[in-house]
């Protein structure tokens, strides 16, 4: 790549706004650095498809637009999108040989959103299969690497989102966080991440895992570009029945604002041995940064927090099993080349469609459903979310602005050591599926490295509709964490 292109790719979105507008450079030749970059970083896998073709042309249409004086919000801004947002006319897989290849006949109401804008999608990234795993190597096109030790996993499950923002193939990336799947390879990658509450984003045309945990979210390499994107995918939808009508502010007014006086909740069913040291250790520095920001650092108890894992992987397969049960082999999606009857069908269908990951939530979802075990796991892990959803609401409820944790309790772990068995890899998500049982909004942030250069993620936790706090409190840790600069990048 000529020098001149990466300059580009180093660019945050005000830069390449203003470069645009000023005519320093066209829609066709960042998009086109964009590219080429991708190509380039093919080794890190993730995408699944790169839209080359659409891409330029989308890329000129904007180039016409900026002469004519008719630029969107974000004309010419290349982004990534995880392979689970249905797109028109493209192939959208889950990164699962069951749709390997459906072609929706429809587009998503986010990424709608963002086109409608003037994004210019580089194409569909990779990514666990139904967004089911913590480290993006559970699909069908093989693991995502992360830019800052390709010898590490990028984290999941939307790995390819986070790992393109890292290496510089997308300028910002649109992800889903069903458990901490945008905020968790945010951490392992050093990036921004942000999961905004559940229905501030719509869910139309993106590919049910667990309905009423799933929320669109945002990849980008500044607290500002994040505010920026999730303001432009925000918004209430008629299709979505549990899209919210709350009035989307300006996120990014709130960046570099005073935090001073606000207070911050430190829950104490987080302070435990299963952090990895330099984890441990960048959390105490995190509390001293907002110290000195003039912050109240309050130590807050959320009891029910010890049930939330259990919760979590009760409700969520259930609603895996029932969203899932689609996959017939009849309408769309794998069907196997040899069966006798319409039972055949369908068992051949899902056995060879389904990876092992998909399957093992798919069971377990049917059990807890299941005549005699309803009431005994699904019902009664429902009146534990709501538990769990009040204790959250009675803290911030009480004087707290945000609640401060670490993303994950590990960096990044190695392809070849990456966690086997199942409970160790839940076990991952411990800090961020909380978020989601109780459907408020986090960001995780880079707040530092480890002693193998690995980036630290930290967590900002906000009461419901409280955005524009994360990125208030996000841009004080952005300054202070001064991450250096990605190894790839």
């Amino acid at each position: 790549m000529v020098d001149g292109m990466r300059e580009l790719l180093k660019l945050g979105l005000e830069e390449v706004q203003k470069g645009l507008s000023n005519k320093d450079f066209s829609a066709s030749e960042l998009v086109s650095a964009y590219i080429s970059r991708a190509k380039e970083t093919a080794h890190l896998n993730a995408y699944i498809t790169l839209s080359e073709e659409s891409a330029m042309d989308a890329a000129r249409e904007s180039d016409r637009r900026i002469a004519k004086g008719e630029a969107r919000s974000m004309e010419g801004v290349p982004i990534g999108i995880k392979d689970l947002f249905c797109t028109k006319g493209e192939r959208t897989t889950a990164a699962s040989r069951m749709l390997y290849n459906f072609v929706p006949q429809y587009e998503s109401h986010v990424t709608e959103l963002a086109k409608s804008a003037g994004c210019v999608s580089v194409g569909k990234q990779n990514m666990d299969e139904f967004a089911m795993g913590s480290a993006s190597n559970t699909g069908v096109f093989g693991e995502v690497r992360n830019p800052w030790d390709t010898e590490c996993l990028a984290g999941g499950s939307s790995g390819g989102g986070a790992a393109s923002v890292a290496a510089m193939s997308a300028l910002v990336a649109l992800g889903t966080d069903t458990g901490g799947s945008v905020r968790q390879p945010s951490s392992f990658c050093g990036v921004v991440g942000v999961r905004p509450t559940y229905g501030r984003c719509s869910r139309f045309g993106i590919i049910a895992y667990a309905s009423s945990f799933d929320q669109a979210g945002v990849f980008a390499r500044s607290t500002e570009d994040c505010a920026k994107m999730l303001q432009v995918i925000s918004g209430h939808d008629p299709r979505d029945a549990t899209s919210s009508k709350e009035k989307v502010p300006l996120f990014s007014e709130k960046i570099g604002k005073s935090i001073k006086g606000m207070r911050v909740g430190i829950p104490k069913e987080w302070e435990t041995d299963g952090l990895e040291p330099c984890v441990a250790s960048a959390w105490e520095n995190w509390k001293r940064w907002l110290r000195e920001a003039g912050c109240e650092i309050v130590s807050v108890s959320i009891p029910s927090l010890k049930y939330a894992m259990a919760c979590y992987y009760v409700l969520v397969p259930a609603e895996a099993s029932s969203n899932l049960a689609r996959y017939d082999g009849i309408r769309y999606g794998h069907r196997t080349d040899s069966f006798i009857d319409v039972q055949g069908l369908y068992k051949k269908s899902r056995a060879e469609g389904f990876g092992w990951e998909v399957k093992r939530r798919i069971i377990i979802g049917t059990y807890v459903l299941s005549h005699g075990y309803y009431d005994a796991y699904y019902k009664k892990a429902q009146k534990v979310r709501a538990m769990i959803a009040k204790e959250f609401m009675d803290t911030f409820s009480g004087g707290i602005d945000v609640l401060l944790s670490p993303t994950s309790p590990t960096t990044a772990f190695r392809s070849d050591d990456a966690p086997t068995d199942p409970v160790t890899l839940y076990l991952n998500d411990m800090l961020t599926l909380p978020i989601n049982v109780a459907g408020v909004c986090a960001i995780s942030v880079p707040g530092g490295v480890s002693e193998h250069m690995r980036p630290i993620g930290l967590q900002l936790i906000a009461a419901p509709f409280q955005e524009g706090k994360l990125f208030q409190f996000a841009s004080v840790i952005e300054k202070n964490a001064a991450m250096p600069r990605c190894p790839l990048a």
